[in-house]
């Protein structure tokens, strides 16, 4: 006689998951709906000492897993062995996981095991929001143009290289977050990118250096570039360092996105002469490419352009070996500014 077994008696092992959770600044107020739910739903939560206290009251009867500032790659390996066991782990970042936080190392040790997406434990990435947004939102609209963020620790990555990325970034006029810019051993960094950004900016480029953002203790100063390494800063400090045209007024820091360069601000908004509301500045690409055609074509030299505009011979010359095209016009669904 045959046995007739119901799926309902056949108990499968649980099947474990990775969870990598940005949980923002700290605050239960800056954490997404989704990264307090997966908390909520993990068996064990994975984090910097720190990070853990921050969550403190969401960790009720899990199992809580504390690791220092340089074990990174320990965490990772505990949240692998803890959902290979069938749990499911809450691997938690300040800021956003995928920003300085825990997703790089995890996706390496898990790649170093074996891991595939397709055979292996599921991993989600839970977004949040990163240091560079919760601390420009607290000093006014600093990144409404171009930016980028770098890290000071050489921890890991080699002075040189960080030093390149500071000297290619203040040239460049991007508005720059400084992450990890000073610790009790690392103090001179901070000297450095002050040194490196004054040789592209003005001394009263404005700075602002916000320390614990939306923490208990945090604490926002306004400065200035030639004044910056004079602050307070720290390892919960990030220093902003706005751009050419950046400014601070009435306590708040701002870039604009370049409005002014298409339209009359202070009359009628209308565009300016040469201009076209929906269409690239006239020194946009096209327009700027007729232009390098003209004045090669009147005898000023690949060398001499190269000088003019900041930019490698071999790019110009690239450019100028590229046919002149008419601009579209865009339609409704593609018109920008």
């Amino acid at each position: 006689m045959t046995e007739i077994v119901s799926e309902a008696s056949v108990t499968s092992p649980p099947q474990g998951k990775i969870m990598l959770v940005g949980i923002g600044p700290g605050s239960f107020a800056q954490m997404t709906h989704r990264a307090v739910e997966a908390i909520a739903e993990a068996d064990v939560v994975i984090g910097y000492v720190t990070y853990i206290k921050l969550v403190a009251d969401l960790l009720e009867g899990k199992e809580v897993i504390r690791k220092g500032m340089t074990e990174e790659l320990d965490r990772a390996v505990h949240a692998l062995e803890s959902a290979q066991a069938g749990k499911k782990v809450a691997l938690i970042s300040s800021g956003d996981a995928g920003v300085y936080g825990m997703a790089g190392p995890t996706y390496e040790v898990l790649f170093q095991a074996g891991w595939t997406p397709d055979s292996g434990v599921p991993v989600e990435i839970v977004p949040g929001t990163s240091a560079i947004n919760a601390c420009a939102s607290l000093v006014g609209a600093p990144l409404t143009h171009d930016f980028c963020s770098i890290s000071l620790s050489d921890l890991l990555t080699p002075w040189p290289v960080i030093a390149r990325r500071l000297e290619a970034a203040a040239a460049a006029d991007f508005v720059v977050a400084l992450y990890n810019p000073k610790s009790g051993r690392r103090t001179q960094q901070i000297e450095q990118a002050q040194y490196l950004f004054l040789r592209h900016r003005s001394p009263q480029t404005p700075v602002a250096v916000v320390k614990s953002a939306y923490r208990r203790r945090q604490a926002i100063v306004f400065t200035t570039l030639d004044k910056m390494s004079d602050c307070d800063i720290g390892m919960l400090s990030t220093v902003l360092i706005g751009n050419s045209n950046t400014f601070v007024r009435d306590g708040l820091m701002v870039t604009p996105r370049g409005y002014a360069n298409k339209y009359d601000m202070q009359g009628d908004g209308s565009a300016r002469e040469g201009e076209k509301r929906g269409r690239s500045l006239s020194t946009g690409l096209l327009g700027w490419m007729a232009n390098l055609h003209a004045d090669f074509a009147e005898g000023i030299s690949l060398t001499q352009l190269a000088q003019l505009h900041h930019l490698p011979a071999d790019y110009l010359e690239l450019v100028l070996r590229t046919p002149l095209e008419e601009e579209e016009t865009p339609g409704a669904d593609e018109a920008e500014a």
